[in-house]
């Protein structure tokens, strides 16, 4: 069977998490000036050293390409939710709700770090804790702090101004 370069593992493996790494690291660092305004040079150098350090460890290059078709398939279905979104509203009325934004920001938040803990290993202790495999009683208390969470954010105990008087 005849084995293109762009398929092989040297490309797949190696040449694309790099370019990705390199590429994002470099972005952040344009964009938030961190090492100083117009440093292109040296964020193009701290930019290559991460990159090569990230394609060095095996387990960082697998996360990468493993999370890659996750996010890949969930931007094609963004793409086709804004384009019929588009097409029924056009012009200016094409402004999405603050609602629409939350609840796409949550799935794909959620949706990140699904895909994180299942290619890193963690899903499969997490789970064995919930089916009780681990201490019940730190399975209890860890469902507990999350139990208070959840109820602490839905009070909205979270942000805000103290001593502010809600309508």
């Amino acid at each position: 069977m005849v084995e293109t370069i762009l398929s092989g593992p040297f490309f797949r493996e190696l040449v694309l998490p790099f370019l990705l790494v390199f590429a994002i690291v470099f972005a952040v660092l344009q964009k938030s000036q961190i090492l100083g305004k117009d440093k292109k040079q040296i964020d193009a150098i701290v930019a290559l050293v991460l990159g090569l350090i990230v394609v060095a460890i095996g387990s960082a290059t697998n996360i990468i390409t493993g999370i890659i078709p996750v996010l890949a398939v969930g931007l094609v279905i963004l793409l086709a939710f804004f384009l019929l979104w588009g097409f029924a509203f056009h012009g200016e009325e094409f402004k999405t709700p603050l609602a629409v934004k939350g609840i796409i920001g949550i799935g794909a938040a959620i949706a990140v770090i699904i895909t994180t803990l299942v290619l890193t290993g963690a899903w499969d202790y997490i789970k064995n804790l919930a089916n009780g495999g681990g201490s019940s009683v730190m399975t209890n208390i860890i469902f507990g702090i999350l139990i208070i969470i959840a109820i602490v954010a839905v009070i909205g105990g979270f942000g805000g101004k103290s001593g502010e008087k809600k309508d």
